[in-house]
């Protein structure tokens, strides 16, 4: 087994994928769902965060409810690739809070940014802020109609 990756045995599994579906049980609630005592329970929640395999707890929102109901996905490609460069424009993203998701991919595009706003305007308000003052290339959005699956549980028994 590869050194870099933690040993995750099956009830390290199954408690992953009982948080993955609800991360508000009580830890004793937990513990039953798994076949373990409360601290033993403990004791592997507590190994998990400190391995990095927990991280946060959140709470899903219905964005909609608050009146952001459109999901663009924007493709970016960018003449630049220096650290220094980089580094800026990652820190300009991060400061758009309409910013949902932001990876660094490979192939034809540099970026993908995942983005929540209220409408066409907000996402036109947006789309001015993420290219004022950096030398893009190709900013593309792709909008969605549907919302089909989103943050999926990973079925973590299945993974071998």
């Amino acid at each position: 087994m590869n050194d870099n990756f933690p040993t995750i045995d099956m009830i390290d599994r199954k408690i992953v994928r009982e948080l993955q579906k609800d991360a508000s049980l009580s830890q004793r609630e937990l513990a039953e769902r798994v076949g373990l005592s409360q601290n033993a329970c403990w004791r592997r929640l507590q190994r998990l965060r400190a391995e990095g395999i927990l991280g946060d707890m959140q709470t899903r929102v219905n964005l909609e409810a608050f009146g952001l109901d459109l999901t663009v996905f924007v493709m970016i490609r960018t003449r630049h690739h220096s650290v220094e460069w980089a580094t800026r424009f990652r820190s300009h993203v991060e400061r758009l809070p309409e910013v949902t998701g932001f990876y660094r991919i490979g192939g034809d595009w540099d970026y993908l940014v995942k983005v929540v706003t209220r409408g066409m305007k907000g996402y036109d308000a947006f789309y001015k802020r993420l290219t004022t003052d950096f030398d893009l290339a190709t900013v593309t959005g792709f909008f969605s109609m549907e919302e089909i699956i989103d943050e999926r549980p990973v079925d973590v028994l299945q993974i071998r």
